[in-house]
């Protein structure tokens, strides 16, 4: 068995590692299959941050949430998305990941209507799953309403602000359209999802408090994500992008 005691003792050494091993796992799935491991990162992330989102914990004296750590590749993969494939991609890309949030979040509340079995043999351990399940996704709608506004209006502005900058640098300096897109839109999603779904649980203050500690995580991420994207830009996936043919022979 692994000895986690290290990692124990170096919480923040351990976030470092767990961003670069996100950003790292994206990196490899775009150099293997180009613009489809592109789409395969969002929709991946977004099911890992759904289902870490609640577990909470302490970097750098701050509370954050698995979600803040593990969302920091969907923005990674759609400012790829948009430097390599355009912007009809990039935005194409957000909206499969909005309508795959909508179905998690359908199916996962229908699961939850089916009750454990009672046979003597697995009862105990099917209850036991059954709470842990309805703790995970037992979502408040005000919840679900903001995170799903949060995403669609940040990911949206994302792949238009990062155009923007682009056009207005004619092509240059990839690092500030990079980080500056993923730095506003990122403000956007914070300040969408502390309004939403903390204001009105707690007072306006404390939500912007909230939503500052978590923007801070977001803001370190946004900067380390950028020698990862120029790695990206680097290689050439045309034959990962491209489709083979059909078997003519059959």
């Amino acid at each position: 068995m692994i000895d986690t005691t290290w990692f124990s003792q170096h919480q923040d050494w351990l976030w470092l590692i767990t961003v670069a091993a996100d950003l790292g796992f994206a990196v490899l799935c775009f150099r293997l299959f180009g613009r489809t491991g592109l789409y395969g990162v969002i929709v991946f992330s977004l099911l890992l941050a759904n289902i870490m989102g609640p577990k909470l914990t302490t970097i750098a004296g701050l509370q954050t949430s698995m979600g803040v750590i593990l969302y920091s590749s969907i923005f990674f993969a759609t400012d790829l998305l948009s430097e390599k494939y355009g912007r009809r991609e990039a935005q194409r890309a957000v909206l499969l990941g909005f309508f795959v949030s909508v179905a998690l979040v359908l199916m996962t509340q229908l699961s939850m209507l089916y009750l454990p079995t009672q046979n003597p043999q697995t009862a105990e351990f099917a209850a036991s799953v059954h709470s842990a399940t309805v703790t995970l996704f037992d979502y408040t709608p005000r919840f679900v309403f903001g995170s799903l506004l949060a995403y669609l209006i940040s990911q949206s502005f994302d792949v238009w602000i990062f155009h923007r900058i682009r056009a207005a640098t004619n092509g240059r300096h990839l690092w500030l359209r990079n980080t500056g897109s993923t730095l506003l839109s990122q403000l956007v999603d914070t300040l969408i999802y502390g309004l939403v779904v903390w204001w009105g649980l707690v007072d306006l203050i404390t939500a912007l408090q909230l939503a500052a500690a978590k923007y801070v995580f977001k803001f370190a991420i946004a900067v380390i994500d950028t020698p990862f994207i120029y790695l990206a830009c680097r290689w050439n996936t045309t034959r990962a992008d491209s489709t083979p043919d059909a078997d003519k022979t059959r």
